[in-house]
């Protein structure tokens, strides 16, 4: 399951996190984060413990999106030590996500 972010807890569940961060940045009216979602919600299973899922609504915390640079959605960046360690935009298939959260 999916953890959902904003500007109070982004630092503790992302920056500060003993495992790597997938971050999810979308939007409810934007129809690719929508199909993107069970494709999330399976990885958040299948690597439950080895890689966290967050999501942040951009429309909801636009100063997030800004600090990241977030132009187009869906949006996921890889965290790791707090760090960024990959980027991926669009509606990706799953294999995509995974080979990043492999890597």
């Amino acid at each position: 399951m999916s953890v959902e972010l904003n500007e109070s807890n982004f630092g503790q569940e992302v920056l500060e996190s003993s495992v790597p961060v997938l971050v999810d940045f979308w939007a409810t009216w934007c129809g690719p984060c929508k199909m993107m979602g069970p494709v999330l919600e399976e990885i958040a299973g299948e690597m439950d413990g080895k890689v966290k899922v967050c999501k942040v609504n951009v429309d909801d915390n636009p100063e997030l999106a800004e600090k990241y640079g977030i132009m187009s959605i869906p949006n996921f960046i890889f965290f790791k030590e707090g760090k960024v360690a990959g980027q991926q935009v669009g509606a990706v298939p799953k294999e995509s996500l995974v080979k990043m959260l492999n890597a």
